[in-house]
């Protein structure tokens, strides 16, 4: 049973012939019941103390727990971005290359059709030389039949080509 000082102060003590001086006794129990009333609202007060701090404890446990989460969500939303950006990034360079390899393809594929068509331009123009000198050889021909023959050109003062 806890001792309040109330009780210290309401205890009557029972009298005997030769007991204690009532004086020197009610004193000393008055300065007990002063120093116990003292000591008792002090920790009244510590234990209301305590239970504040314990709940400031508490409350700080918990933002604590709550700031590791943040963290280490705040990591995972970092890692998270960064695994994006790089992903982001590889197809970006994947898409650059592509572009770049059919760019050159198609610019291998067109010096390959001007090759082609260079080709066919000179036989058209091996043809049309051949053709032209044909022409000029059978006109040389024709005009040299009507010429009298003192005026005939000779085949070999022609230039060649």
């Amino acid at each position: 049973m806890a001792l309040t000082p109330m009780d210290i102060h309401n205890k009557e003590f029972a009298r005997s012939f030769r007991g204690y001086d009532d004086e020197e006794v009610d004193r000393f129990l008055d300065e007990i019941i002063e120093e116990f009333e003292r000591l008792y609202k002090e920790n009244l007060e510590l234990k209301e103390r305590l239970g504040m701090l314990s709940d400031q404890i508490s409350n700080y446990k918990t933002m604590e727990n709550t700031l590791k989460e943040t963290l280490v969500t705040a990591q995972r939303a970092a890692n998270d971005v960064l695994e994006s950006a790089q992903k982001r990034s590889d197809l970006i360079i994947d898409e650059a290359e592509n572009k770049a390899r059919k760019i050159i393809q198609d610019a291998n594929d067109k010096i390959i059709e001007i090759r082609r068509e260079f080709d066919e331009y000179r036989k058209q123009m091996q043809v049309f030389k051949t053709r032209f000198i044909s022409l000029l050889e059978t006109q040389l021909e024709v005009i040299n039949q009507e010429i009298p023959t003192y005026e005939r050109l000779d085949e070999d003062s022609l230039p060649k080509g």
